[in-house]
């Protein structure tokens, strides 16, 4: 079959929740069929290993318990701890095509819920009838198994309680009955979760053969495919759905964001530009009581979003709730909407300024690095913004902030990188058969070429780490915030976005670096200016993912080779290519000391940023109970912007020593072709 062969740089959290049967269902014999075409990309892993075993076994355990509340460490160590000998029998009957380990863990988990189930029933009782909260609770995810009952049952009822704490902060609501209503919303969201480890559908119907076969070599092919390294995996058509939607920020619907709460299926957000948004009637916390009308009130959230989905539909009658907060009135109305195409321009990039002396300085937070088939991408949004800003007055300086852009599309991070560069390699990338090829780019000229600062955090992986490796090697561009980035230097071969895909999966083909030669995996981009985020105490990178990808470096391309062009291209790049490739400017490096001290100075002034920083220390005091790659509190939310404040201060302090450098600046930067501005 014809895969479309897409590369993807991009890091997602993501949770092994329920699974729904798909329309393409899976069957036990697709498991080597799969894996074969993971093994024919994989950069490194090229057939079955015991390893291999051992790590889908670990990874098959951690899909099912990752909080570790269910399963007791004897009912699992004899498969986390397998010798030499039991490895090579369980390697020996996958060959086979016999998975009766998995089955057998299966049953484990089976009995593991049904217990759990037990636990809850007997404390949900107990919860309900006090107002006081039990006290003892842990916030973190437990490093072991459980090694007894007792605790089991602690680790369920710490679950209960944070869902309880977390609802009742949202709702002014008390009493006994409210407090009924919140656990018995966290067993039916928890149920619903285990119904599929029980082998039936959310209304406790069983499933019926094919779907249980479906369902669990969907979990095999999970466990096996991230066995592989930490970024390869396989995805059910539903999961792959949602995240082409993140990639090609665009999607056909009506534009409402609901989630689930006590009081029913709320509107959490609507969409700018949406339909929904623009009837001008559907507010944030009414609550969808009525699609079609049939009441939506007694089924199930799953249902509720798989009505909203169908797609033999292009209009919903949708009915909702208001509740006057000051009357305590409910009132009822319907909305007829349309269903299109909606682009989530909101979550690709916004943008606002500064005013300065002579001018602005422009902001650009780019969440993704992203393209759609409507013509979409960063990059034409980013010189878009940089167009609007110039009807502002003279573009004095620029920050690009990165700080959670976790990545997208190769070609768009070549792109993006090429707007402040003229000619020149950005990404060099190497596969596992050893080719080398260099991504270039080859435009001629850049579109802003002023004082640039890219802010980054550790939640900046692989395109944004490319991007700002790429500024930072040419010299062209500060990077500020913490002291490095997420290390995602790996690159994979996706079939998400391709529309003729029968299977769903990213495998990591091979790894990246940037013109000089160095790599991000684990280490990241280092800043050259240290301002911290509030990300910056959390144990946050690859380096705490498990089966990284090791670090390693080639040659640098400053001068590019061509060694990948055939011959005739070559003689053409030669010609009109070579002679105007960017050079490395060493203007901000020799100004980085002055710039440095003078951040320095300003931040051991500022009370708030001291304050913020006495804060991280708290944070950083209890990382031994937070579970890596996590953050155990909103980062902050309608509060100032430290970081983007000192990173304007930061381009204003270019600005002046460029202003006081004029001429050595001219010079050195007239080594790049000139701006361009079309």
């Amino acid at each position: 079959m014809k895969q479309k062969a897409t590369l993807l740089l991009f890091f997602f959290f993501f949770w092994i929740g329920p699974i729904v049967s798909s329309p393409h269902s899976l069957k036990m014999e697709d498991i080597s069929r799969v894996m074969e075409r993971l093994y024919h990309f994989h950069i490194e892993s090229k057939d079955l290993s015991p390893n291999i075993i051992r790590r889908s076994l670990k990874i098959y355990i951690e899909q099912f318990d990752f909080e570790k509340a269910y399963l007791l460490e004897s009912e699992v160590i004899d498969y986390l701890n397998l010798s030499d000998a039991r490895a090579e029998e369980i390697y020996r009957r996958v060959l086979a095509k016999d998975y009766s380990d998995f089955m057998a863990l299966n049953q484990i988990f089976e009995k593991a819920v049904v217990r759990a189930q037990n636990y809850r029933k007997a404390m949900i009782k107990q919860l309900i009838g006090t107002s006081a909260v039990p006290g003892g609770i842990s916030f973190a995810v437990p490093s072991q198994y459980a090694l007894t009952e007792k605790d089991l049952m602690q680790r369920q009822q710490n679950r209960m309680i944070r869902f309880y704490l977390f609802q009742k902060g949202r709702s002014l609501g008390d009493g006994r009955e409210y407090r009924e209503r919140i656990y018995n919303l966290f067993e039916k969201k928890v149920s619903r979760g285990e119904s599929s480890y029980l082998l039936k559908t959310y209304e406790g119907v069983s499933l019926t053969s094919d779907k249980v076969e479906h369902l669990v070599t969907l979990r095999i092919l999970k466990a096996f495919a991230k066995s592989l390294d930490t970024h390869t995996a396989f995805f059910s058509p539903e999961e792959a759905h949602e995240m082409r939607m993140s990639l090609e920020k665009q999607f056909e619907g009506v534009g409402v964001i609901l989630s689930e709460g006590v009081d029913g299926v709320m509107i959490a957000d609507l969409i700018v530009g949406s339909p929904a948004h623009q009837s001008g009637r559907i507010q944030v916390n009414d609550f969808l009581v009525e699609i079609d009308g049939k009441s939506v009130v007694d089924i199930s959230f799953e249902e509720v979003l798989d009505m909203m989905k169908k797609k033999d539909q292009s209009e919903l009658v949708l009915g909702f709730k208001r509740i006057d907060m000051d009357s305590n009135k409910e009132s009822f109305y319907r909305v007829a909407l349309k269903k299109r195409p909606i682009s989530m321009k909101e979550d690709r990039i916004q943008t606002s300024f500064e005013r300065v002396e002579g001018g602005i300085i422009g902001k650009i937070a780019l969440h993704s690095f992203y393209e759609s088939g409507d013509g979409a991408s960063s990059e034409k949004d980013i010189k878009e913004a940089i167009r609007g800003f110039r009807e502002h007055g003279e573009l004095k300086g620029l920050i690009l902030d990165l700080r959670g852009n976790s990545g997208g599309f190769l070609g768009q991070a070549v792109r993006v990188a090429g707007l402040f560069v003229s000619n020149g390699v950005v990404v060099i990338s190497r596969y596992g058969k050893g080719d080398v090829h260099y991504l270039r780019n080859i435009v001629g000229k850049s579109f802003y070429s002023g004082p640039l600062v890219v802010l980054t955090s550790k939640m900046s992986a692989s395109a944004a780490e490319i991007v700002a490796q790429a500024l930072q090697d040419y010299g062209v561009a500060l990077i500020v915030g913490d002291k490095r980035t997420f290390g995602k230097g790996s690159i994979q071969y996706q079939t998400i976005t391709d529309p003729n895909a029968d299977i769903f999966f990213k495998v990591t083909v091979g790894r990246y670096y940037t013109v000089s030669g160095k790599s991000t995996q684990i280490e990241g981009v280092i800043a050259d200016i240290v301002v911290p985020t509030p990300y910056e105490p959390y144990n946050i990178g690859e380096r705490y993912l498990e089966f990284p990808l090791q670090p390693d470096q080639v040659e640098s391309a400053y001068t590019d080779p061509l060694s990948d062009l055939d011959e005739r291209t070559r003689i053409l790049f030669q010609k009109r290519y070579m002679p105007y490739l960017q050079r490395v400017v060493s203007f901000w490096k020799k100004a980085m000391p002055e710039l440095r001290q003078k951040s320095a100075a300003r931040l051991a002034r500022d009370p708030a940023f001291q304050a913020f920083l006495k804060k991280l220390e708290v944070i950083r005091a209890r990382q031994s109970a937070t579970a890596v790659n996590s953050i155990d509190e909103p980062v902050q939310i309608n509060m100032e912007d430290l970081q983007m404040k000192e990173s304007v201060n930061i381009v204003k302090d270019m600005i002046d020593i460029e202003a006081r450098s004029k001429p050595k600046a001219v010079e050195e930067f007239s080594l790049s072709l000139p701006t361009g501005s079309d």
